[in-house]
């Protein structure tokens, strides 16, 4: 299957400064007084809906024949042969030992695309040979596909091919969802987590892994300082049965959407200056930047190099001390729980969350259950859940825990229900690190919640139960116990190859 198609001229490698000239004088761009540029896309989320593998047998995912792959791949190459083009190349991770050479190629009107990219790439070398290729047509439509839009996954040949979509971020996971295949078949799990060190007088690092999709604080939580702590990475990261992490991305795809720089001021200083990229982030008269305005999406993005904020270098990291994993809910599930490895496996599987605007309109509000938090798994969502049992039983003296990074008590609009907001994470982390809080088993779900937590401000955020017996809600709470309880087996059930 041809995966470098002829083009009528291609612009190889171009640097930052000759990307963001390009993109300039397009009508879609504003320049803001940072001196960045912030671009309005046609689309604003992945199109889950139109993306499909390559396959003519059953693979449990979205799939289409390898016939009708190849009549779409030659339209994209008679289309790409009448337009001039981009191509930017890097690697998806940094050891040598462990990293895998990509390129994309898209259209040259588009060149924010490239950019934000070639941010996210580690540099190419003299070694470099494409081993993953994205090919990026926004402007063909996919006719006869959802919204005219087609993300197509040929994972014979490690080749994506994205028609008719102008997000970043089609890019962005092309990549790593054929990445998510390769680290599997080199015997770890790519996990969809930011990871951070935290400095230890003992040990001299220590290292965690924050676990959670799109929108639900994955970078908040991993941007956050605490106790000196350093951002690695904060998407993907792979992880093997040995504890070893392997960090994805050489910068940093952030959702902007409410972005405060008193609560967020890494993320927020990063995308304020000229190297950054934006998308579908509102630009006023005066060029100042408004990360308030979700009139237009709520699904805002930015990229930039980590080399602009202070980061721990991503290689040679500590074998894996905590595991984060972050459960956007909005009724029962309490701001931390500390769980046993079974436990931890079960909860990976559930997927529990709540969907935000980085999955489209089809996800934004509704309670989902995505294994591992991860939609970009390319095989049964079984074999992630016993990929990760494996690697986390193997690992000594780990420590995982579940975080709410939602309300308890119900949602934003019932005026009974407490937000989980971005300090009180915060300090749960920091007292996790410090070993200051006291915990007592759960009656109903077996898991450890926070008996004792010193200033923290709310003990009801810690122990929901509580909460509902005080508003005289007790049987509306065990009502949603006994729901979860059997919505929870039932879909455990139907994944035959779940081996826990």
């Amino acid at each position: 299957m041809i995966n470098n198609p002829i083009t009528k001229s291609t612009l190889a490698d171009p640097t930052q400064s000759v990307l963001h000239s390009l993109m300039a004088s397009s009508a879609d761009a504003r320049l803001t007084k940072h001196g960045n540029l912030s671009i309005k896309t046609r689309i604003t989320a992945r199109s889950s809906e139109s993306t499909f593998f390559v396959s003519d047998y059953e693979t449990g995912k979205p799939h289409i024949s390898t016939n009708e792959y190849r009549k779409i791949a030659s339209i994209q190459d008679a289309y790409i042969a009448q337009q001039d083009m981009l191509q930017v190349g890097g690697y998806i991770g940094l050891e040598p030992q462990f990293r895998v050479a990509c390129r994309l190629l898209v259209e040259r009107s588009h060149a924010n695309i490239a950019a934000m990219q070639q941010q996210l790439y580690f540099p190419p070398d003299g070694d470099f040979q494409p081993q993953f290729t994205v090919i990026i047509t926004p402007d063909l439509p996919a006719d006869g596909y959802p919204g005219q839009r087609l993300i197509t996954v040929d994972l014979e040949h490690y080749t994506t091919r994205v028609l008719g979509s102008d997000y970043f971020g089609e890019s962005k996971k092309g990549g790593l969802r054929m990445w998510n295949h390769w680290v599997y078949q080199q015997g770890g799990l790519a996990l969809h987590a930011g990871c951070k060190i935290f400095p230890d007088l003992v040990s001299g690092e220590e290292l965690a892994l924050i676990i959670g999709l799109s929108g639900t604080g994955k970078t908040t939580t991993t941007f956050r300082q605490q106790r000196g702590s350093l951002p690695v990475q904060d998407d993907f990261c792979a992880f093997f049965p040995d504890g070893k992490v392997y960090a994805s991305e050489n910068g940093c795809f952030a959702k902007t959407f409410g972005l405060d720089a008193h609560d967020e001021p890494t993320i927020y200083r990063a995308l304020t200056q000229p190297d950054s990229w934006l998308e579908n982030v509102s630009v006023r008269e005066d060029g100042s930047v408004d990360f308030m305005d979700g009139s237009y999406t709520t699904n805002g993005r930015g990229t930039f190099q980590l080399d602009a904020i202070p980061h721990r270098d991503p290689r040679n990291l500590p074998r894996v001390k905590y595991i984060f994993l972050l459960n956007r809910n909005f009724n029962i599930i309490p701001a931390v729980a500390k769980l046993n490895p079974q436990q931890a496996s079960l909860y990976f599987m559930l997927g529990e969350t709540t969907g935000t605007s980085a999955g489209g309109k089809a996800e934004a509000g509704k309670a989902l259950r995505v294994p591992g938090t991860n939609p970009f798994f390319t095989m049964d969502d079984a074999l992630q859940a016993n990929r990760f049992h494996e690697v986390i039983n193997n690992i000594p003296d780990l420590e995982i825990y579940l975080l709410n990074t939602g309300r308890v008590g119900g949602h934003d609009d019932d005026p009974r229900s407490k937000k989980v907001k971005i300090k009180h994470s915060s300090a749960i982390i920091e007292a996790i690190l410090n070993h200051t809080i006291h915990w007592k088993k759960d009656p109903l779900f077996g898991y450890e919640i926070a008996a004792i937590l010193p200033s923290f401000d709310d003990e009801e955020l810690l122990n929901p139960a509580l909460l509902y017996k005080n508003q005289g809600r007790t049987a509306e709470y065990e009502s949603i116990v006994e729901r979860l309880q059997q919505e929870r087996s039932e879909y455990l059930q139907y994944y035959t190859q779940l081996d826990i």
